[in-house]
């Protein structure tokens, strides 16, 4: 019996260790994936800035440039608490976005960026929702100290989008 309760203890003693572990996983995976999303989300905004036609999407670019720069920070800050190396580069999609994009100008640049970042912005929000809500660690700290800018950035790039199919 008392071999039966020991190894009861060791097995629920490993689960619990490999849940932690693959949390510490996802959380990692969480952060590099945000400081990625943020490094490309300063490229797509410089990018705006340059080949945007409308004053808008100009200034949507510079407050993305600005915002995304000081998650940059917060989010290595976060990753290296939690012993994860931060990126150095977006992923490989991300750049295949920036090249494809950096080939557009004027309407049709402002048209193709107001869709992209509505798309990309619904898609971090959900992420970032997920990430504060399962956890009160760093990691979730931070998704949700983001939301609000998360979601500033999809109001602003509906309206955006709106504006761009508009004066089609």
């Amino acid at each position: 019996m008392k071999r039966f309760t020991f190894l009861a203890a060791a097995a629920v003693t490993l689960g619990s260790l490999s849940g932690a572990w693959a949390a510490n996983q996802a959380d990692q995976h969480f952060i590099t994936e945000a400081i990625q999303g943020d490094m490309a989300e300063v490229q797509m905004g410089q990018l705006a800035q340059q080949k945007g036609q409308s004053d808008a999407v100009k200034s949507y670019g510079q407050m993305l440039v600005n915002d995304h720069q000081a998650d940059e920070q917060k989010a290595k800050q976060v990753a290296n608490q939690i012993g994860v190396a931060p990126p150095n580069e977006p992923t490989a999609a991300q750049k295949s976005d920036y090249d494809k994009m950096s080939k557009l100008s004027g309407k049709a640049f402002d048209r193709r960026f107001a869709v992209m970042m509505v798309n990309d912005h619904r898609k971090d929000i959900k992420k970032f929702q997920r990430e504060a809500r399962k956890s009160n660690d760093p990691v979730g700290q931070y998704a949700n100290e983001a939301l609000p800018t998360l979601k500033k950035h999809l109001s602003e790039a509906q309206k955006l989008e709106h504006n761009s199919t508009a004066s089609r």
